[in-house]
């Protein structure tokens, strides 16, 4: 009877093959291209608990990291590298297990419509590659992706302060935009954020800020279609924006920020 037990416990357990290291990693690359994303980071698994004093030991971790990230396994992807990096910080490949991570985040960035959590993550991951890394093609694709994020956390207050707008909320509404001038004022969305605050100015009669803020609007963005926007809105009710100098449009855009 014992001897049937074990016979019956060690046909339950899968049988443990040790193989070559070059083996197992060619394996695990050639899954990996047959897009068998799932048996790629299980064989790069491999590799690490067979040969954990391999050369190949190190790039296995990443590539397995790699395996997860093109699964859309993310929250793994980011754990594997988490992991990489806290072992081997001085790697050559660290900057591209900094840069993989925030990848991982950016691509989970959802529509402006709902929470920006991930939008977050993204920035702080990615700046975190042009701190560290600032001369690598990391650091610049990252830049380029900082930016779009950005202009995405602009965005997200921009449909706010439109709701608020439509709900004549006015002062929530001048709340959100002035925020998209003050700390997103590199992103596209400045133009529209200066017309709306003098759409909300005029909505609660304070002329002097709606003519003001036109005209910050105006000296900064003279060709842009939101500044005709807002001159044709002053023209409507017998106003234009202020004509002044460069000194007090750039007392006015700062008392705005």
């Amino acid at each position: 009877m014992a001897a049937a037990l074990a016979a019956c416990s060690s046909d339950d357990k899968p049988e443990y093959i040790e193989r070559p290291v070059e083996e197992l990693y060619s394996s695990a690359n050639n899954a990996l291209k047959a897009e068998e994303y799932k048996e790629a980071a299980r064989l790069f698994d491999e590799v690490e608990r067979q040969h954990p004093y391999s050369v190949w030991a190190s790039k296995a971790q990443l590539m397995a990291a790699y395996a997860h990230y093109s699964d859309n396994k993310y929250d793994d992807a980011i754990a594997a590298l988490d992991r990489f990096i806290e072992l081997h910080p001085g790697n050559r490949d660290t900057p591209y297990a900094y840069y993989l991570k925030g990848l991982c985040y950016y691509e989970q960035i959802s529509d402006v419509t709902r929470d920006q959590k991930m939008t977050r993550e993204a920035l702080t991951a990615l700046r975190d590659v042009v701190r560290r890394f600032p001369d690598t093609e990391y650091a610049r694709d990252a830049q380029l992706k900082i930016d779009l994020a950005t202009d995405h956390l602009a965005g997200k207050q921009m449909t706010i302060g439109r709701y608020y707008l439509q709900r004549q909320e006015y002062l929530a509404a001048i709340n959100r935009f002035r925020t998209v001038i003050g700390e997103y004022q590199t992103t596209t969305h400045v133009p529209e954020a200066l017309h709306r605050l003098v759409e909300a100015y005029l909505a609660l009669g304070v002329i002097d800020e709606a003519q003001a803020t036109a005209a910050v609007l105006g000296h900064n963005f003279p060709g842009d279609r939101w500044y005709q926007d807002s001159y044709a809105l002053l023209n409507g009710q017998d106003l234009e924006p202020e004509d002044v100098d460069g000194s007090w449009i750039s007392r006015t855009w700062n008392s705005i920020l």
